[in-house]
């Protein structure tokens, strides 16, 4: 084989990684990590199906990942599959369907997804998944847990600095209602609050016969970004809209409970609010948040309130989320899992700088597959001495002393 044509099969496609050995190590200690600290907040692990037919797939909030979806025929059905892309409608299938009819449910997944597209900064098209469910509490206690679980979850990976921005889709949601905007009217209103483009907001309100004054509030709904005592100034500033619009006083109260709880109970965590910060609004129905750290281009994990998601199921059900990437988060802490930024370093044994091995012979004998299995039981790593290995990584070898298998310095 040609050496270019060697160079062609190693490639992978954009977006796309592979992990050595001490990356994958690396990985699964956090994972591993993770996972325990969902289970003691008392959630339960679900594991969805990598693929699944299309129209389910992107029943309820999967509407949002359709363009991210890959797209396949199913050899046995005839129909149309897709790739998980996300796993959060998913999750909400098996809510209604397998889930205690009245019982609130706390669950949590693990797994990779697969994008056609690259998000945004994050080039990586193939994250591993991490988030949490609460199903069936509609309260603003469930969405504090939840935000609480996902900063635990950073720390406990290892990020040390912080932010937290909190929005609400209740607010543009209830704006859209009030002032009766088209679908398509929405969304341009949607991009333009994303952009905080003060003059186009005011032109395009104008251009569709809004009073000055509900002009005036859509570009105050800009600057009403900060600490939390801008939750304090909102309801004066917003007077026009919030007036006989209960939907948007319910919601900057709810802003006003979470954040005020988060800061009683969070130590060392930025907590920032902007209202006019509103990802999410077509399938969001709530609180909206996003955590973030020095160094990342982008939010690292995000989540909120989507009350109704279970509806295309056969069961709406109040629920609150977060979701974040492991691979992500192995980077920020200074890990690079990606094989070759690794360097010569790649060919090591995962262990050789934690912890040397035990050499074992190649010997077929019962009384030293019997000492090998106490060690590896007590936490040694064992290796046996194969021809050629390098045997640099182990600081002790298993010799056979005086009729006994016994462990001994290199």
């Amino acid at each position: 084989m040609s050496a270019s044509k060697a160079r062609t099969l190693w490639r992978l496609p954009d977006g796309m990684d592979e992990m050595l050995p001490r990356q994958a190590f690396a990985l699964e200690k956090l994972r591993r990590n993770i996972y325990d600290l969902h289970v003691a907040w008392g959630y339960q692990p679900v594991e969805p199906p990598f693929v699944e037919f299309l129209d389910s797939l992107l029943a309820g909030t999967g509407r949002e990942f359709e363009r991210q979806t890959f797209k396949v025929t199913d050899p046995i059905s005839g129909k149309t599959m897709g790739v998980r892309a996300d796993m959060t409608p998913q999750v909400a299938r098996i809510d209604a369907h397998h889930m205690a009819e009245s019982d609130v449910a706390r669950l949590f997944y693990l797994g990779s997804v697969v994008r056609a597209h690259t998000d945004g900064i994050e080039k990586n098209r193939s994250p591993l998944q991490i988030g949490a469910e609460i199903y069936g509490h509609a309260g603003p206690q469930s969405d504090v847990e939840v935000i609480r679980l996902m900063l635990s979850v950073l720390q406990c990976a290892g990020v040390e600095e912080i932010h937290l921005d909190l929005g609400h889709a209740g607010i543009f949601r209830s704006i859209c209602a009030q002032i009766g905007l088209e679908d398509h009217d929405n969304v341009e209103l949607f991009k333009l609050l994303q952009r905080k483009a003060v003059a186009d907001i005011k032109s395009f309100a104008a251009s569709l016969g809004m009073s000055a004054q509900i002009q005036q509030c859509l570009v105050q709904l800009c600057s009403l970004n900060g600490d939390t005592s801008i939750l304090n100034r909102a309801a004066a500033e917003l007077e026009p809209l919030v007036q006989d619009n209960a939907a948007m006083l319910d919601a900057l109260n709810e802003l006003q409970q979470i954040s005020g709880a988060l800061q009683s109970q969070l130590q060392g965590v930025n907590v920032h609010v902007d209202l006019a910060e509103v990802r999410g609004y077509q399938y969001h129905t709530g609180v909206v948040f996003a955590a973030y750290t020095p160094g990342a281009g982008s939010e690292i994990a995000r989540g909120g309130r989507y009350d109704g998601i279970g509806e295309s199921f056969g069961r709406s059900r109040p629920a609150t989320g977060y979701s974040t990437d492991l691979k992500l988060l192995m980077r920020l802490i200074g890990y690079d899992h990606t094989a070759e930024k690794y360097g010569s370093l790649a060919n090591q044994p995962f262990w050789s700088n934690q912890d040397y091995a035990i050499l074992c012979p190649d010997d077929n004998c019962r009384e030293l597959n019997k000492t090998v299995e106490q060690l590896r039981a007590g936490g040694e790593i064992v290796v046996i001495d194969l021809a050629g290995m390098n045997q640099s990584f182990c600081d002790r070898a298993i010799r056979k002393i005086d009729g006994t298998w016994q462990v001994e310095n290199l």
